[in-house]
């Protein structure tokens, strides 16, 4: 995920505060990954200075002093231009978990007993995010309904790749 892109998207809603910022974030797109404030207020630091977004009013509260940013039309026309990008479709042809199964048959490991713990650990995660999915907001329905998806098509590989480790096994050792 792009934060600077985001954290634009997010200001032209509205002039917001650095903490609102990372709310929000943490709100709608970091679910398991919540963004630290230092990573907002030096993405903030780096868009005033690209002329993406302008520093408001410093304003006194409770705790610190607290600046609002508003986005440019600079920072709009980015935005703009980002979101009719189409994002990198994957996966992309090198994965791990092919690189595993291919190492641990060029030095004789038993392939099969990766590709079965790999499985189990798919299983858990898919039950989590069933479990997110039954409990959680609508946001978090989609976004557990997009890991279930790459998560099922990563089970039909592994099943795959199982079913012809032999053939796999006689080409990689030759």
């Amino acid at each position: 995920m792009r934060v600077p892109m985001t954290l634009l998207g997010l200001l032209e809603r509205e002039p917001s505060h650095g903490y609102d910022l990372k709310r929000d974030y943490d709100a709608y797109f970091g679910r398991g990954k919540p963004l630290p404030f230092g990573q907002v207020y030096a993405t903030l630091a780096r868009l005033t200075r690209d002329g993406k977004v302008v520093p408001g009013d410093v304003e006194a509260g409770a705790g610190p002093d607290r600046k609002s940013y508003s986005i440019t039309s600079s920072g709009k026309d980015d935005v703009e231009a980002w979101l009719a990008e189409p994002v990198e479709p994957e996966p992309h042809l090198q994965t791990v978990l092919f690189v595993k199964v291919v190492l641990a048959l060029m030095s004789g490991r038993d392939a099969e007993r990766y590709l079965d713990t790999q499985r189990g650990a798919h299983l858990r995660r898919m039950r989590e995010l069933t479990e997110l999915k039954r409990s959680g907001t609508l946001v978090d329905t989609l976004l557990a309904d997009h890991g279930l998806f790459h998560l099922e098509a990563d089970l039909r590989w592994i099943d795959v790749t199982a079913a012809r480790l032999d053939v796999l096994a006689q080409m990689v050792r030759s």
